[in-house]
């Protein structure tokens, strides 16, 4: 009979063997194993986006964090070029229905440092989507460029201008309100004014706007002052005047969707007929009573209505509320812009002259006094044809506009 070893006895079916000789060895594995592990997450929690711990979703002592809605349009790239410049976070949110991702991506390109600038692609009007960005994201401010902006399309597509603008801001605010984001500069137009009676336009002239573009304009306004009332929100409310002009360094221009030609503005009209994208310009409307028929309005460069902008957030105060005419003060007729714009781009631009464009008016222009001494603003680009020339220089080189690039 063969003697039985206890000692000796071989592990039972289901039981793992245990060899206390290799006890260290294997312990040393899993130390290194951890720690490896340990590196790799700390290693990603460092990357934007992972697990919501991004440089975005977090406030930081000495810096501001604005999200820029409406970011990829013509007005809002520029803005969001000038927070940039001046070391601010910027959070862009666009749907690209009249904005480029071009512009988006130039930005992109002059700041690539993490942490600097981020692009949402996201539709304002969608409540999941805009609580959603809230919520990912530790915003101090917000800068509201978002809408449709042409005065001829809102009369023909009224409801689609209520919603994008006013349903659009009201949705903005219940986020800002919920997440607690403190401040807000509102992109508003001398549009809400109508047509006063008396110029220049002073920011206690009624309000009494003339279409659809306006009074949405106006409604959206109205909402942020009542709910301004019941909370200590910061809010600067511009409104400003026909916005020309593109960055001095050429870096960024306007760049309207083709198909919004007959609504855009008339210096992008100007260069279509200049570039002979488009036959001619069309002025619509002679005999308004004005010196020479034509409509009189007050052209602001882009680059002064951001500085404007920049100025309003470094001056907002929780529980104030600041309303700005963005002007230079001073009245041009079509007829005096379109000499300019010849001057510009030394083309005999053929010109047709039309009936009316429903819903315009005759005269607007500013009185700019009181940003002047509320913010320290004042328009520094006023001659007319050097504003338009510095344009016309981005419009020459990007003749597909972004797409161009």
């Amino acid at each position: 009979m063969v003697p039985v070893n206890r000692r000796g006895t071989q592990p039972r079916a289901g039981m793992e063997y245990f060899d206390a000789r290799r006890k260290p060895h294997n312990i040393g594995k899993v130390v290194v194993a951890l720690l490896f592990v340990a590196l790799c997450i700390f290693v990603l929690k460092q990357s934007p986006g992972f697990g919501g711990n991004s440089v975005f979703s977090r406030h930081e002592p000495g810096v501001t964090h604005v999200l820029v809605t409406g970011g990829a349009g013509y007005i809002g790239s520029h803005a969001s070029l000038q927070l940039l410049k001046d070391n601010y976070r910027v959070t862009i949110v666009d749907n690209l229905s009249r904005g480029n991702k071009g512009a988006v991506k130039v930005l992109q390109e002059l700041f690539p440092e993490p942490g600097r600038l981020q692009f949402i692609y996201a539709d304002l009007g969608d409540q999941k989507s805009v609580n959603k960005i809230f919520s990912e994201n530790a915003f101090d401010a917000v800068m509201h460029f978002a809408a449709v902006a042409y005065v001829g399309e809102s009369t023909m597509e009224p409801l689609r201008y209520y919603h994008n603008i006013t349903s659009n801001t009201l949705l903005i605010l219940e986020a800002m309100a919920s997440h607690g984001v403190k401040t807000l500069i509102y992109s508003s137009t001398c549009a809400t004014y109508g047509e006063p009676e008396k110029m220049p336009i002073i920011e206690t002239t009624p309000q009494l706007p003339i279409n659809p573009y306006g009074k949405a304009k106006k409604m959206a306004e109205d909402i942020i002052l009542d709910f301004s009332k019941r909370t200590d929100m910061a809010v600067m409310i511009l409104r400003y005047f026909n916005v020309i002009g593109s960055d001095p360094e050429g870096r960024l221009g306007e760049a309207p969707r083709p198909e919004l030609r007959e609504h855009g503005r008339i210096s992008g009209a100007c260069f279509d007929a200049a570039l002979g994208v488009i036959s001619g310009l069309k002025v619509k409307g002679i005999d308004y009573p004005t010196a020479d028929g034509t409509c009189i309005r007050d052209y602001i460069d882009v680059t002064d209505l951001v500085d404007a902008h920049v100025k309003a957030l470094n001056k907002a105060e929780p529980s104030k509320v600041g309303i700005y005419n963005v002007g230079t003060g001073r009245g041009r007729s079509v007829k005096e812009f379109v000499d300019a714009c010849k001057q510009a781009t030394r083309v005999d631009i053929k010109i047709e002259y039309l009936s009316r464009r429903p819903g315009d008016y005759a005269e607007v222009f500013s009185d700019p006094t009181k940003i002047n001494s509320e913010l320290n603003w004042t328009a520094q680009h006023t001659d007319l044809k050097e504003s338009l020339s510095v344009a016309w220089k981005w419009q020459k080189s990007h003749p597909r506009g972004y797409g161009a690039n």
